[in-house]
């Protein structure tokens, strides 16, 4: 007899929005409140409704009126459901407040994001990130969030940090956070060293960066698959959701004689991207400072893309790198209908990253940038150097070789990558 095994049943929930009728700088609620639930069943949750309320302000005590938290409340009765999830940031006293009248969990769209970074983080590196990101926001909601913080158990919002009790959790987290930041002083370290290895072999490095589930990952994989001695081992993680990956992805790439890079994958950004995780995965962020070219790939197919592309732009200002080359690279272009929407210029291109559309057009952008471009010149090498004329012969290619007063004059053949090396040497 064959036994049926039940597949778990999801927990569900209803989404709530706020728009604020005074607030001029309204987000399109609509769209955010789609992402939302995209968040909600990455996160293994089931939708079951969603509503948005409209009000002139924020409510103190509970955020949106109280006669909508009993509606709400209402209706997690009748539907049984497990969650009710706020599309903003709420304190430890209204997610307290509301919990008293709807009677089940009652989670924010920052717990939400903290939790799927938490399940998908893989690093030891990761999982610190994603905990001290989830203890600094508890912190200043203790007082708030009592009860909830000295519950045990699994589920949305306890993964990660262990739950403790109320009167010894400050001195626990504070604790626990120093001990966070003096371990990953040390990785911050050890990935210090790494980059200034990979920096000594010269080779540039090209950045992927853009919205979570834009396709960085998939595109990685692509240009891959057109490398010199490609392997299936190079291959990274992709699945059509948000937050797929996390860790960073670094591969080198051979895609012929002029043209080698190193390319790294960056985690996604999203609308509302809690402070604490920002700050939390800036050190490993901090790879596309070094980079010298950014892609900034931009889910076309969406109709909100100005929005993701702002997201990201913004993340990008706050590490400092918008003023390096980024391309605009325009993913999923196939399924756009209206191409004139998008500006056309010389950092744009559209491509297909699943489909290998235009993959051509953007490896010649990136030769472009980064491609190993040779020019002649004629250097004058002082003879108490002659160690440089040793790494000229190994770096260039020597033409000539004249020996006079003043020194050594070599006519030699250089890539791009070392002229900047050898300029204070040029002989007119």
């Amino acid at each position: 007899m064959e036994i049926e095994i039940l597949e778990e049943q999801k927990p569900k929930a209803i989404l709530v929005g706020l728009k604020v009728n005074s607030n001029k700088n309204n987000e399109n609620i609509e769209e955010s409140m789609e992402e939302l639930e995209e968040l909600a069943k990455a996160a293994g949750i089931e939708v079951i409704a969603t509503t948005i309320q409209n009000r002139p302000a924020v409510h103190a005590t509970y955020y949106i009126g109280k006669g909508k938290t009993e509606e709400i409340r209402d209706l997690c009765k009748v539907q049984e459901l497990d969650f009710v999830i706020f599309n903003d940031e709420l304190s430890g006293s209204q997610i307290r407040n509301l919990e008293e009248i709807v009677e089940v969990d009652v989670i924010d769209r920052t717990t939400l994001i903290l939790d799927i970074f938490a399940q998908r983080a893989q690093t030891k590196e990761g999982k610190l990130q994603v905990e001290l990101a989830q203890l600094k926001y508890r912190l200043p909601r203790l007082v708030g969030l009592g009860k909830k913080l000295s519950r045990q158990g699994a589920g949305i919002g306890t993964r990660g940090p262990g739950e403790m009790k109320l009167e010894t959790d400050r001195r626990h987290i504070l604790r626990r956070i120093d001990d966070i930041r003096k371990q990953l002083e040390d990785v911050k370290k050890n990935r210090e060293t790494q980059r200034a290895q990979r920096l000594k072999s010269e080779l540039p490095i090209v950045a992927l960066v853009g919205y979570t589930n834009a396709g960085k990952s998939t595109l990685m994989n692509t240009l891959l698959k057109r490398g010199e001695g490609f392997s299936e081992t190079q291959i990274v993680f992709v699945k059509d959701q948000l937050f797929a990956t996390l860790d960073i992805s670094l591969r080198k790439l051979s895609l012929s004689n002029k043209l080698e890079f190193l390319l790294t994958d960056t985690v996604g950004f999203v609308s509302k991207l809690p402070h604490d995780l920002v700050n939390a995965f800036k050190s490993t962020l901090e790879e596309v400072k070094y980079a010298d070219l950014l892609l900034h790939i931009i889910d076309a197919s969406n109709e909100n893309y100005d929005l993701q592309k702002d997201t990201t732009t913004k993340v990008l200002k706050e590490l400092g790198v918008e003023e390096k080359n980024i391309i605009s690279v325009f993913n999923k272009s196939d399924k756009l209908k209206d191409q004139l929407t998008i500006p056309k210029d010389d950092n744009t291109i559209y491509i297909s990253a699943l489909n290998e559309v235009n993959i051509d057009g953007l490896i010649q952008i990136i030769d472009k940038y980064i491609g190993k471009k040779i020019q002649q010149f004629k250097l004058m090498i002082p003879y108490n150097q002659g160690n440089v004329a040793s790494q000229l012969h190994k770096e260039g290619e020597v033409l000539t070789s004249t020996y006079e007063e003043e020194g050594i004059v070599l006519e030699v053949k250089l890539e791009s990558i070392y002229w900047e090396k050898y300029k204070k040497f040029r002989k007119e």
